[in-house]
């Protein structure tokens, strides 16, 4: 199910642009909520994000996708665009988040997710934010190990969880390792998942397997960040 909302952006002396944002929600608004963001380069309406929306939100969570501005304008025009740059991705969470309004978790596939956990870790809705869970976290390029994307992540505060496949081009269990993160970021790893979480036959897993495990985790993260401390 699809719903818009406006909210304010681009204030100016004078001037204040109205933006309306559609969002894709996937079962009950009562349950707590998970804010999914897409990859790099498929919309929030993908296979993978529609069959993981319904999979998480069938184990009791509230899940609402959109879709960044780039990807907004693929859709209206149909023209393939790179992501924009990281501050204008984050000034668009920011301003979802602000929009709903409501404590959540945030998080996403891919890029999404890495965007997610730069905003989890700002100052802005730390009122709002509990957490954040991120599926394939792109710690570096394909192929470029020595660049990564893990400054945000050395010290957090904010809860973290990433589920991550162990052969994962983009940061496999080896990699990741060796690289000094903040101990309290939670890692589900799943055995021989590439970056779409698929594992090879010989494994002994499959696709299936790793996808239900995935929101198995990520519906356990975002529901304990919702329940109040015994005392």
């Amino acid at each position: 199910m699809t719903f818009a909302t406006g909210y304010n952006a681009n204030f100016a002396i004078n001037k204040v642009k109205i933006v309306y944002k559609t969002y894709t929600r996937s079962g009950n608004p009562e349950d707590p909520l998970f804010i999914f963001a897409h990859g790099a380069g498929a919309d929030s309406n993908s296979l993978f994000m529609n069959d993981m929306a319904k999979r998480i939100a069938a184990l009791g969570v509230f899940v609402i996708r959109f879709d960044f501005p780039y990807m907004e304008k693929r859709r209206e025009d149909g023209k393939k665009r790179p992501p924009d740059r990281a501050p204008k991705l984050i000034d668009d969470w920011n301003a979802v988040i602000a929009d709903l309004n409501r404590p959540c978790v945030i998080g996403g596939k891919s890029m999404g997710g890495r965007i997610a956990s730069m905003v989890a870790m700002s100052e802005y809705h730390s009122n709002l934010i509990k957490g954040c869970a991120c599926l394939g976290y792109p710690f570096h390029p394909p192929g470029k190990p020595d660049k990564q994307r893990t400054e945000h992540l050395m010290a957090i505060h904010k809860p973290i969880l990433i589920v991550q496949g162990t052969r994962d081009t983009m940061g496999t269990d080896s990699d990741v390792v060796s690289y000094g993160l903040d101990s309290e970021i939670a890692f589900a790893w799943l055995e021989d998942g590439n970056h779409d979480l698929k594992p090879r036959k010989a494994s002994g897993y499959t696709h299936e397997q790793h996808l239900q495990a995935a929101a198995e985790a990520i519906a356990e993260f975002v529901k304990e960040r919702f329940t109040p401390l015994k005392s």
